[in-house]
């Protein structure tokens, strides 16, 4: 059975464009997301396989940074689609990539 949270932050952040390569910003989504598999590890032990992620401008509806935490499979299939990435289009970026791209670069000593 479909389940469908939201993981808002507190500080108003518009969109994931918002974020950047800091220490801050990558201990805040990687918080969204623990909070997210624990809301459907408890309430949807059984699913198949959860989906983590964001919908990018211009495909966002609501201008504050949400996280959206699925628990799949999807009833019916054809509403997969809003969350699934599109590629060089954008739509929907999954946390793990995010988290790629806002990765703070390691500190050189010298």
């Amino acid at each position: 059975m479909l389940r469908h949270y939201l993981v808002i932050p507190i500080d108003h952040i518009p969109t994931v464009n918002s974020l950047h390569k800091t220490k801050d910003d990558h201990q805040l989504v990687s918080h969204m997301v623990k909070v997210g598999k624990d809301l459907l590890n408890q309430d949807a032990p059984n699913s198949e396989e959860h989906r983590f992620g964001f919908h990018q401008p211009p495909f966002n509806s609501v201008n504050h940074l949400h996280l959206h935490c699925l628990a799949l499979p999807f009833m019916p299939s054809w509403r997969q689609v809003k969350y699934t990435p599109l590629g060089p289009l954008g739509g929907f970026i999954e946390a793990e990539k995010l988290l790629e791209r806002i990765k703070p670069e390691a500190e050189v000593y010298s």
